[in-house]
């Protein structure tokens, strides 16, 4: 039987999961993606709309998808990463 603490941490971690984007902001090409995140505009509106575990973890399992086909990731997770330390919340990519 799972420990009542931890499954309070796990939904404590996506609940403050910080929002994709890194702070390029700028976007390019035909979908109109960030050259940061690889968001597009209504995508950045929609994670901040996430609510649920499920959907949240979801949209980062397609979003680290897209940053690997395109070649990005390393980058990406490493900026990602930091946020997610200086804003003192666990990084929900641990759980991916």
């Amino acid at each position: 039987m799972a420990c009542p603490c931890r499954e309070w941490f796990v939904a404590k971690r996506w609940a403050k999961a910080p929002s994709p984007c890194i702070g390029v902001c700028k976007f390019r090409g035909e979908a109109g993606s960030c050259i940061g995140c690889s968001m597009t505009r209504p995508e950045k509106k929609r994670f901040k709309r996430l609510e649920k575990k499920r959907k949240k973890k979801d949209f980062l399992r397609m979003l680290v998808a897209r940053l690997t086909e395109r070649g990005r990731l390393s980058r990406w997770e490493r900026v990602y990463r930091r946020k997610c330390d200086r804003k003192a919340v666990p990084c929900p990519l641990d759980r991916l």
